[in-house]
């Protein structure tokens, strides 16, 4: 049975480059945003069910979802953004455990930026928090990606709180500082998931079931 460690974080908070931290140790890590893009490529497995739901304008002349007005939608109307929940996080779920079910590493690590506006906390043993203040927050985003402050601080009101999202951290790692100090934590926890993980391997699959996280 594999051990699996959630990192989750709101947006600009910097998941992508603590994952990609984690990996350099060897660890697995499992990306729900990557599967979301792979099940609404062209061909992918989710599309025929978004047009279904949605209309065939939801397709590009690519033949993959078109991102920008699906999101123009579920950002104005809650009904249509749980639709595609609906849609889209079974298939990734099922996705996500099948990737990490036959690793070879002790543990992997599941980036599900949804992970708490979802309930999905069940998937997994642990779960890591990316954390920094709201400000900043804003300011990393309109950096990255060029929105506008109001479009961010709708995004950010759709997500759980920052307070929400602490409380319920198993760990968090705080990135309000310098790239630099990102490193050091990620290698301790790296550490600790090493040590949790190990009795967790060695136990059976009914009692793994037998206990609750």
């Amino acid at each position: 049975m594999t051990y699996r460690v959630a990192l989750t974080g709101g947006i600009g908070s910097g998941k992508s480059t603590v994952a990609d931290q984690f990996a350099s140790f060897g660890v697995t890590v499992s990306d729900a945003d990557a599967i979301s893009h792979r099940l609404t490529a062209p061909g992918g497995e989710a599309l025929p069910a978004i047009v279904a739901a949605f209309g065939a304008e939801m397709v590009d002349a690519a033949g993959a979802l078109d991102r920008a007005r699906m999101r123009q939608q579920v950002f104005t109307d809650p009904a249509a953004r749980q639709r595609l929940e609906g849609i889209l996080h079974p298939l990734i779920r099922a996705d996500m455990l099948a990737e990490t079910e036959t690793i070879s590493g002790p543990y992997a690590l599941l980036m599900i930026p949804l992970l708490l506006e979802t309930g999905q906390q069940s998937l997994v043993d642990r779960v890591l928090v990316v954390d920094l203040p709201e400000a900043m927050q804003i300011a990393r985003v309109r950096e990255r990606s060029g929105l506008e402050p109001d479009q961010i601080h709708r995004i950010i009101a759709s997500q759980v709180s920052r307070a929400k999202r602490l409380a319920e951290a198993d760990d968090w790692i705080d990135n309000s500082g310098d790239p630099a100090s990102l490193w050091p934590q990620v290698e301790r926890l790296h550490q600790a998931y090493l040590k949790l993980a190990q009795p967790h391997a060695d136990r059976s699959p009914a009692d793994l079931a037998s206990q609750s996280r």
